[in-house]
């Protein structure tokens, strides 16, 4: 089994559901794109380059640090 899936795709197709049942079905954690964005949404507007720039920093961080973590 993988360490890690990433699920790609247009908007609407189920990225989310599909991701969801893969947690319960391997015990992987989820980490899906409206994490960040509802989060920042409270703070810039979505259309700003803030907003785009700190969404970018913040997943990148999550991942780096996930990666050094023992959570793999």
């Amino acid at each position: 089994m993988p360490n890690f899936i990433m699920i790609c795709g247009p908007q609407a197709v189920g990225k989310m559901t599909v991701g969801q049942e893969l947690t319960k079905l391997t015990g992987y954690k989820l980490f899906y794109n409206h994490m960040t964005i509802e989060m920042l949404r409270l703070i810039f507007d979505y259309d700003q380059k803030i907003f785009r720039k700190m969404n970018d920093i913040i997943r990148t961080k999550v991942f780096e640090e996930f990666v050094k973590s023992n959570e793999i």
